[in-house]
C-alpha cells in the first residue's frame, strides 16, 4: 500500500489542476488569456509527471517479468486489460471532444456571427447619431428662441421650450461654467448636469466658427461616437444611465452682455442604451475571445490530455491495486505449494477479509495442516517399512543360499547376493528378463518356468546341474525350493536355492570310504592266504611236473600272486582315500614347494615350465597334503602326454581376489565331455592301468583346505586345473614374524 502513495498523490495533483485549468477557462477568456503561460506549464508538468509515473509502473512491471517474480504477469494482463478499458473508449471520448471543441470554436468565430455584431454596433451608432442631431436641431431652434427673448420670464420661457422639445434638461451656464437657469423635467434631481470645463472652452469656440448652411452657430455635440462608447464605458463603471449632451452657445445682443451657453440632456431610452450596451460588450468579448482563439483550443485540448493520461494512471494504478490483491494470496498459495513440495507443511500467512481470497487462504493452511499429519502418519509407517525391508535385505544378504523374486508375469526382479556368489555375476544379466528368455542359464530358466506352471498355488522342490560360467566347467548342484506370492502384494513367486555340490560331494566322499573300509576288510583279508595257497602250489608241484604242464603252473601262480598283489595296492589305496588325515593347517610358501617338487621333475617326459608369481603371499596349508596334490596333477599331465609330440605342461601361481591361485594346463587331449562332469568321483579314469582316486584324493585335500578346485578343456586343446587356496590369516602371520 505505500508503494501505492506516491501514485495517488500525482493522481491527486492531476486532479486539482486540471479542475483548475477547467475553473479558469470557464470564467472569463481574459482570466484564460492572463493565466495561459501558466496554464501551460501546470500542464506540461502534470503531463510529465504522469509519463514519468506511467513509466515508473511499467519498468517495474518489466523487471519483475524478468525475474519471473510471482504475480508480475497476472499485473501485466490486468494492466492491459484495463489500459484497454481506458484507452480505447477514452481515446473515442478524447478524439470526438477535440474535435467537437475545435469545430465549436471556429464556429464561435463565423465570419455571418462577426457582421451580425458589427451590423448591430453600426446600428446602435446609427441610433445615437440620429438622437445627437435630433437634439442638435432641438438646441438650435432653443438658441434662436432664447436669443430674441427677454430676461425677464427667462426660466419660464426654458420651462415651456423644455416641455415642447421634450428633453430631460435645459440650461444655461456662463462661460466659466457657473449654473445661470435651468429646466429639470425630474424634479427631484434639482441640478442639470455640470459640463467639464474643457467642453465650455470648446463650445465658446464654436461662436467664431463660420456658420454652418442655415446660418446658425454649428452646434457642438459632446457625446459622439468616441463619446458613445466613453459613456457606455462610464455607465459600466459608475453605474449611470448613458444621456446625449449638447452645449451651443447664444450670441450676445449687445456688447455688455454676457456670453452664455445652451445645454440640453436627453436620457437615451432604456430599450436602446440596454441593446447598445450588450451588443458593445459581447463585441468586445468577441474581439477578446477572437483574439484567444488558438490558446483556448489549446487549452481545451491539454485538458482533455490530462484527463485521458489521469485515466489512464488511474486504470493502471487501479490495476496495481488489484493485481495486488489478487496475488498476495496467489503469492502466499505458491509459496505453500513449494514447500509443499518440499516437504514444508509448516502453516502461512493468512489473509484477513471475508471474500474468498481469504477463505481461500484458511483452507490452504487447513490442507497442509492435514496434509502434515498424514506425512508425519506415512513417515512413522515408512520408517516402519523400511526398518522392515533393511531387516529382511540383511537378513537375504546374510543368508547363503539364493533368493530369486520374480513377478506375476514370471520376469526376474529381485535377487540377493547368495544367488550371485552360487551363480556367478552373470546372473544379474537375466533381471527383468523372463525365466523362459534367460540367455546365460537357459536350462534353469525353463525349469522354472515349468515348475511354476505346473505347481500352480503350491508350493514345490526340485533339483538341478547347473554348468559353472567361469570356463571351468564345473558342474554345481542347486536344491530349488519356490512359492507363490500372495495376490494383495503383486503376486508372483519367490524361488530359493542352495548350492549342495559340497554336500554331495561329501556325501559321495563319505560314501566310497565307507566302501574302501568294507572292501579292505572284506577283501585284503582273503588276499593273503589266495596268495600263500598259489606260492605253495607252486612249491609242491613244481618238481612233480615236467615241461609244459610245469609252465602252466608256474604262470598260473604267479598271475595269482601279481592280481593280488594289485588288488592289495588297490585296498590299500581306498584305505588310504578313506584313512586320510586332517591337513595341519599352517602358513606356508606355495611357491617353494612347487619349486620342491619340481625338482623331482627335471629328467619329466614331459618339459615342464613355470611362472611363479615373485609377491605370492602365504597360504594356509598342510605341506605334506599339497606336495600331494601337486605330485599327482604332475603326474596325471605326464601320464596324459605320453607319446605325444610337442608336449608341454605350464605351471604357474598369482594372487586373486584374496586367495592364491595355483594353475596346471597342459597341451594333450584334454579329458573326454562325458566324464569332465564326473572327474573327481571315484573310478573315473581315462587311464588303462589307474584306479581313479588320484583326482578324487586331490579334491578332498583342498576341500579340506577350504579352497576350490575346477577342471575344464581349453579352447587350443589341453586340460587346465585350477585351485584356489586361501590366503594365510594376518595373526598367524605375524606369529611366524616373532618367531
Amino acid at each position: 500500500m505505500k508503494r501505492l502513495i506516491p501514485v495517488l498523490g500525482v493522481l491527486a495533483l492531476a486532479l486539482g489542476i486540471m479542475l483548475w485549468i477547467l475553473l479558469l477557462t470557464s470564467i472569463t477568456a481574459d482570466a484564460m488569456s492572463k493565466n495561459y503561460s501558466q496554464i501551460l506549464l501546470a500542464s506540461a508538468l502534470v503531463t510529465v509527471l504522469l509519463l514519468v509515473l506511467v513509466g515508473w509502473q511499467i519498468a517495474r512491471l518489466l523487471r519483475d517479468i524478468r525475474t519471473q517474480k510471482f504475480g508480475a504477469r497476472l499485473k501485466l494482463r490486468l494492466m492491459l486489460m484495463f489500459g484497454l478499458i481506458a484507452v480505447i473508449p477514452g481515446s473515442l471520448i478524447y478524439v470526438v471532444s477535440v474535435q467537437f471543441i475545435t469545430h465549436s470554436i471556429e464556429s464561435w468565430f463565423d465570419v455571418r456571427v462577426e457582421k451580425a455584431l458589427e451590423s448591430g454596433l453600426d446600428l446602435g451608432h446609427s441610433a445615437f447619431d440620429y438622437l445627437r442631431g435630433e437634439l442638435a436641431q432641438k438646441a438650435q431652434g432653443m438658441a434662436h428662441d432664447i436669443a430674441g427673448s427677454p430676461e425677464a420670464g427667462l426660466r419660464a420661457h426654458l420651462v415651456r421650450l423644455r416641455e415642447q422639445a421634450a428633453v430631460d434638461s435645459v440650461a444655461l451656464f456662463s462661460p466659466t461654467g457657473q449654473l445661470l437657469i435651468s429646466a429639470q423635467r425630474d424634479l427631484t434631481q434639482p441640478l442639470p448636469p455640470l459640463p467639464l470645463p474643457s467642453e465650455l472652452k470648446q463650445a465658446q469656440a464654436l461662436a467664431t466658427a463660420p456658420a454652418g448652411m442655415d446660418g446658425l452657430t454649428p452646434l457642438v455635440v459632446i457625446d459622439e461616437k468616441d463619446a458613445l462608447e466613453e459613456a457606455a464605458q462610464r455607465k459600466k463603471a459608475q453605474g449611470r444611465e448613458m444621456r446625449l449632451r449638447v452645449l451651443l452657445p447664444i450670441a450676445s445682443r449687445s456688447f455688455f452682455e454676457t456670453p452664455r451657453v445652451l445645454q440640453l440632456a436627453q436620457d437615451v431610452p432604456e430599450n436602446l442604451n440596454r441593446n447598445a450596451e450588450a451588443v458593445q460588450l459581447v463585441y468586445s468579448e468577441y474581439q477578446e475571445l477572437q483574439l484567444g482563439r488558438q490558446g483556448l483550443t489549446r487549452i481545451y485540448a491539454l485538458s482533455l490530455t490530462l484527463t485521458l493520461l489521469v485515466a489512464l494512471l488511474a486504470a493502471f494504478a487501479l490495476a496495481f491495486l488489484l493485481a495486488r490483491r489478487l496475488s498476495a494470496p496467489l503469492s502466499i498459495l505458491a509459496e505453500g505449494t513449494q514447500a509443499v513440495a518440499q516437504g514444508d507443511y509448516s502453516q502461512r500467512r493468512i489473509i484477513k477479509g471475508g471474500d474468498e481470497l481469504g477463505a481461500l487462504t484458511q483452507s490452504f493452511n487447513q490442507m497442509t495442516r492435514q496434509l502434515s499429519e498424514a506425512h508425519q502418519e506415512t513417515e512413522r509407517h515408512r520408517n516402519e517399512l523400511e526398518s522392515a525391508r533393511a531387516y529382511l535385505e540383511s537378513i537375504l544378504a546374510n543368508l547363503s543360499a539364493g533368493v530369486l523374486v520374480f513377478d506375476a508375469d514370471r520376469v526376474l526382479r529381485t535377487l540377493n547376493e547368495g544367488a550371485l556368489s552360487i551363480l556367478g555375476e552373470a546372473l544379474s544379466t537375466e533381471l527383468h528378463v523372463q525365466a523362459a528368455a534367460w540367455q546365460r542359464f537357459p536350462l534353469l530358466g525353463k525349469l522354472l518356468e515349468e515348475y511354476f506352471t505346473q505347481a500352480g498355488e503350491a508350493d514345490w522342490q526340485g533339483q538341478t546341474e547347473v554348468e559353472s560360467l567361469s570356463g571351468e566347467g564345473q558342474i554345481r548342484h542347486l536344491l530349488l525350493r519356490g512359492s507363490r506370492l500372495p495376490l494383495v502384494s503383486g503376486g508372483g513367486f519367490v524361488v530359493v536355492f542352495d548350492d549342495i555340490t559340497r554336500l554331495i560331494a561329501a556325501q559321495r566322499s563319505i560314501a566310497w570310504g565307507e566302501v574302501a573300509r568294507r572292501l579292505a576288510h572284506e577283501i585284503k583279508n582273503p588276499l593273503t592266504p589266495i596268495q600263500l595257497s598259489a606260492e605253495r602250489l607252486q612249491f609242491k608241484l613244481a618238481d612233480r611236473l615236467q615241461g609244459k604242464d610245469q609252465e602252466i603252473l608256474e604262470r598260473a601262480t604267479q598271475t595269482i600272486v601279481n592280481q593280488v598283489l594289485a588288488m592289495k595296492r588297490m585296498v590299500d589305496d581306498f584305505r588310504d582315500y578313506s584313512r586320510l588325515p586332517a591337513p595341519e593347517l599352517a602358513p606356508l610358501d606355495l611357491n617353494a614347494l612347487i619349486l620342491e617338487v619340481l625338482a623331482l621333475y627335471e629328467h619329466s617326459s614331459a618339459p615342464i615350465r613355470s611362472s611363479l608369481n615373485d609377491d605370492l603371499p602365504l597360504v594356509q596349508g598342510d605341506a605334506n597334503q599339497l606336495r600331494q596334490v601337486i605330485h599327482n596333477l604332475l603326474r596325471n599331465g605326464e601320464d596324459a602326454l605320453e607319446n605325444a609330440e610337442g608336449s608341454e605342461i605350464f605351471i604357474r601361481t598369482k594372487a586373486e581376489n584374496g586367495v592364491v591361485l595355483l594353475q596346471i594346463e597342459d597341451n594333450g587331449d584334454g579329458f573326454p565331455a562325458e566324464i569332465l562332469p564326473r572327474v573327481f568321483e571315484p573310478y573315473i579314469t581315462t587311464k588303462s592301468r589307474g584306479t581313479g582316486l588320484g583326482l578324487p584324493i586331490v579334491k578332498k585335500i583342498i576341500d579340506e583346505h577350504h579352497g576350490e578346485i575346477a577342471i575344464s578343456n581349453k579352447v587350443e586343446g589341453g586340460a587346465r586345473i585350477v585351485i584356489r587356496l586361501p590366503q594365510a590369516e594376518t595373526e598367524q602371520l605375524r606369529g611366524i614374524q616373532h618367531g
